[in-house]
């Protein structure tokens, strides 16, 4: 097993991440590393790194889109109603505001689904406020991880609904039938560890003052883009502009949700702001330019991260890596779940994806569950965290360059020390122990 290509290749991007490689450089080597080992040759690596990132190209064009249009709801003077409307409420109340960008962030899974899209438009703006209130911006990444992981982990509705609903389908594929109820009854546990998680990072971690400073610019493109979306304090009057910007953002939201397409939702909304002349079209570079400092650097790890899937499936180590945990575990039920969350870590730790995950352990996985006499719930539980697993921590997850794109719009927050080593901690540690002890009771 420790020859695994795959878990040599996710070994090596986490230590190159950790030692302030940039993600693209530490993806893109990770990958020539699961070529190389699984014996593929660095030609053959390449064009299939390179076929996969087409998995990925319409959401990569999503965040662009999103960038820009976020960048023009800040030209347009809303934001900095809203954050001098928010500092009144909660000025002096750190942990109340972090509390309640969790529970937004939270909305974006299940109510209303738009996943990350949420977080270019929120949270720039809102980074000088965070300043003026030394508010720890890790705190911010840890709420926001907790809001994208935790419903579609809990909550059968939105993502949720679909994820809960991969864990059922696989199950019954490989000879365990469940009910979806009893998926969603499994992940109550793991749920809670995640709520434990996120509460020591408010209350005990992250509570201390702490204000961003420039030397921490270290793993996003040096652009500027600041003051299109820092609050204008004059200005608190409400405007014809405002009122368009307000049906622009409708507009983008219902058009995705009706169209299922973040492009066409992000477009709906481009398109008013111009077409209302809330921005001018002689403006259209600079909110290309700087939509691209924002949302640029997510878009392109979410097309290298595809690519970088793609290798790890195509060397067949992830099946190996699977399969070898079979000779380990016996019978035992707290070997098996440490040995198959484990695996699970390791493996959406590469790929970035739990949803990707759950098909490729739960083939293997049922029949081992069923050999030790697990039941369906503690099965689902196993199959569900271990999916999780990963995802919060992971350079190539969304639900970590997410929160990444929207505290570093002004170049100070880092990716892997500020973004995925917190919310790794905070929620991986806490999975871990909550998904062993639903695999003991259930």
């Amino acid at each position: 097993m420790l020859g695994n290509a795959v878990l040599i290749s996710v070994i090596v991007m986490v230590v190159l991440s950790l030692v302030r490689v940039n993600v693209l450089f530490a993806i893109l080597l990770a990958a020539l590393t699961a070529g190389l080992v699984s014996g593929m040759g660095l030609v053959e690596t390449i064009n299939v790194l390179v076929s996969g990132m087409t998995g990925q190209a319409n959401t990569a064009l999503s965040y662009i889109l999103l960038g820009a249009f976020a960048v023009m709801i800040g030209m347009s003077g809303i934001t900095g109603m809203l954050v001098n409307r928010m500092l009144a409420v909660f000025n002096g109340k750190r942990k109340w505001l972090v509390l309640a960008i969790a529970g937004i962030a939270m909305l974006s899974q299940n109510a209303i689904p738009v996943h990350i899209a949420f977080i270019p438009i929120l949270i720039p703006p809102l980074l000088g406020l965070f300043d003026k209130m030394k508010l720890d911006r890790r705190a911010v990444a840890t709420a926001l991880t907790f809001g994208l992981k935790t419903p579609y982990m809990t909550i059968p509705l939105g993502f949720g609904l679909i994820f809960q609903g991969i864990i059922k389908a696989e199950m019954e594929k490989n000879g365990m039938p469940i009910e979806l109820k009893d998926v969603t009854l499994s992940m109550l546990l793991p749920g809670a560890g995640m709520v434990i998680g996120l509460f020591v990072a408010v209350f005990i971690t992250y509570r201390k003052d702490r204000v961003a400073k420039e030397a921490d610019k270290l793993d996003m493109p040096d652009i500027d883009i600041a003051d299109s979306l820092s609050p204008n304090s004059s200005d608190t009057k409400w405007r014809i502009q405002h009122t368009m910007t307000v049906l622009a953002i409708v507009a983008a939201l219902g058009t995705q949700l009706w169209t299922e397409s973040l492009v066409l939702g992000a477009l709906a909304g481009i398109i008013i702001l111009f077409g209302t002349r809330v921005v001018k079209m002689f403006e259209g570079d600079r909110v290309v330019n700087e939509g691209i400092g924002m949302m640029g650097m997510i878009a392109f790890v979410m097309l290298i991260a595809s690519g970088y899937a793609t290798v790890l499936k195509e060397t067949g180590s992830i099946n190996e890596l699977v399969e070898a945990t079979t000779g380990i575990v016996g019978t035992s039920p707290l070997v098996l779940a440490i040995v198959m969350l484990s695996v699970g870590l390791v493996i959406t730790m590469g790929i970035g994806s739990s949803f990707g995950t759950v098909p490729i352990l739960a083939a293997l996985y049922v029949p081992i569950c069923m050999a030790a006499g697990l039941s369906p719930l503690a099965t689902a539980a196993l199959i569900g965290t271990a999916g999780a697993l990963g995802d919060a921590g992971s350079p190539a997850s969304d639900s970590t360059l997410g929160p990444t794109a929207g505290l570093n719009a002004d170049g100070k927050h880092h990716h892997i020390w500020d973004t995925c080593v917190p919310t790794f901690l905070h929620y991986n540690i806490p999975l871990f122990i909550f998904g062993v002890i639903a695999a003991l009771v259930l």
